[in-house]
């Protein structure tokens, strides 16, 4: 049976922590002028993953 590879996608945009995953949020890389402060601000941490997606997140990570 061959090795099980991690999809190196989703490697770069999930992290495992102790009680889950964690993501950084979307829409904070560019065109960052129109978007208030209080928007960007809330967009600067990482958001937990949905207990939903979770199964799918461990399967793309070989968890």
């Amino acid at each position: 049976m061959p090795k099980m590879k991690t999809q190196s996608g989703a490697a770069k945009r999930f992290k495992k922590t102790a009680k889950g995953y964690k993501h950084r949020q979307s829409f904070r890389s560019h065109i960052l002028t129109k978007k208030s402060a209080k928007r960007k601000r809330h967009l600067r941490n990482m958001k937990d993953i949905a207990a939903a997606d979770v199964p799918l997140i461990k399967r793309l990570l070989g968890d």
